[in-house]
């Protein structure tokens, strides 16, 4: 049987069935009450989990949606990295009248593999999970089974079964109350909302294709430092490791695509083809992953999706969507239509960043918790499909993605744990999973 195509009235239907079944069996009792404990004034205590470059950008983005919201509790898998983001983050704050709000002492600072437990175990409301992308779905379903709201920057998951793993922790979330905001800081940007409102709404007629760039430079390697373990020394350079980062075109292009899949009504595409590889990261350094994919997707109505993405140095850059329809072509980035209906964003959009924050506490104090496990958990699949089609050389099916039972990450209890094997994948020869 071909699995259809996911969109929100599936998604919805899929969650309601679940409710209702537990309901059915007695077992919704144990679950949160509808309207979140946390409605209206009060404090909120806000845990974090890795605080680098990101996690600690999150950080202040939190402290800054409400004068109520405080950093309570801190995360990190490495000392240097918890310390150094968290004397940014209070840096910040003082510059920010907000000093008040920092409150980590150091019985609530947490190092090591097992750091998100002991952050939720200090009795936090909302957990803002930055760490490398392999991590994630073991840490949003913890988070929801313990009754703690979520922001999970992206990718969600590395693998396929990583994605079914999150989709099920969101339905419980769901059921619990509990709000899960997606770091795909697009959907939160006031221009792209513009435009893709106007695009679903048939401004350039109907759409014949999208194409989208993430095509830019390298990114930071971190020197491996004596007493490091190999488990150490991957997760400290993530970013190149596939079985942590998903690849680059998944923990960055993924906002490419996300774009293009939202313009289309979270429509996600039926098939993937892609080419794809390494020519400037070839030292073993930089792990397994490419440095350049191109890829096209196939919708189930025609519509094709030209995907392209790089990461080196000394090349031209560019980083938009553009869209082709009957009536007209539009410029994303530029929030601007031209064609039969002319058209161009003229408002000043706020900082995405900071929306994300200031729309996911302004939920929760309304009691109107946000989930946005749908197109975040699609999204990561998407990006999946397109690296499974580039790295194996064939043309990969929404279904065939879904359904794959290859497991990347390993579950991890020590530093001297080995990771997985480092190969680079060969189209061609590196089998579908």
């Amino acid at each position: 049987m071909t699995r259809k195509q996911p969109s929100r009235r599936s998604f919805l239907k899929t969650t309601a069935t679940v409710a209702g079944g537990a309901a059915a069996s007695g077992s919704l009792g144990a679950l949160r009450a509808a309207t979140p404990v946390h409605q209206g004034g009060g404090e909120l205590k806000i845990g974090i989990v890795g605080v680098g470059g990101r996690g600690s950008g999150a950080a202040v983005q939190a402290i800054m949606a409400h004068r109520e919201n405080v950093l309570y509790a801190a995360g990190d898998a490495f000392a240097d990295r918890l310390e150094g983001g968290l004397a940014s983050v209070e840096k910040t704050a003082a510059n920010n009248q907000r000093k008040d709000q920092f409150q980590v002492p150091r019985e609530r600072r947490f190092v090591g593999l097992d750091a998100l437990d002991q952050v939720l175990a200090t009795g936090v409301d909302v957990v803002l999970l930055a760490t490398p992308p392999g991590f994630r779905p073991m840490q949003i379903e913890k988070a929801v089974q313990k009754g703690v709201h979520v922001f999970a920057e992206k990718p969600v998951a590395t693998d396929a079964p990583g994605v079914r793993r999150v989709e099920a922790a969101c339905r419980l979330a769901r059921q619990k109350g509990l709000s899960v905001v997606s770091g795909l800081c697009y959907r939160y940007h006031d221009g792209r909302r513009a435009i893709v409102k106007k695009l679903q709404e048939g401004a350039v007629g109907d759409i014949l294709a999208i194409h989208g760039n993430y095509i830019t430079g390298e990114l930071w390697f971190r020197n491996v430092e004596k007493g490091w373990s190999e488990l150490q020394r991957q997760v400290r350079n993530w970013l190149y490791y596939t079985w942590l980062s998903g690849d680059h075109i998944a923990e960055q292009h993924i906002h490419t695509l996300d774009m293009m899949a939202w313009i289309k009504g979270d429509v996600y595409p039926a098939a993937a083809s892609s080419l794809g590889g390494r020519q400037k990261r070839t030292d073993p350094k930089f792990g397994n992953v490419y440095d350049h994919f191109s890829t096209v997707f196939e919708w189930q109505d025609g519509t094709k999706g030209f995907s392209n993405c790089r990461q080196q140095n000394g090349c031209w850059r560019d980083v938009n969507e553009y869209v082709y329809g009957t009536e007209g072509k539009a410029n994303v980035f530029r929030h601007l239509i031209a064609g039969k209906h002319d058209w161009r964003f003229a408002d000043r959009a706020r900082n995405m960043y900071q929306a994300e924050h200031d729309e996911m506490f302004a939920a929760l104090r309304a009691g109107r918790p946000i989930n946005n496990g749908e197109y975040m958990c699609n999204s990561t699949l998407m990006a999946i499909m397109g690296r499974m089609a580039a790295y194996t050389g064939q043309r990969i099916t929404w279904q065939q993605a879904h359904d794959s039972k290859e497991v990347l990450m390993p579950e991890l209890t020590s530093w001297q744990d080995q990771p997985p094997k480092c190969e680079v994948a060969i189209p061609g020869i590196t089998r579908f999973g």
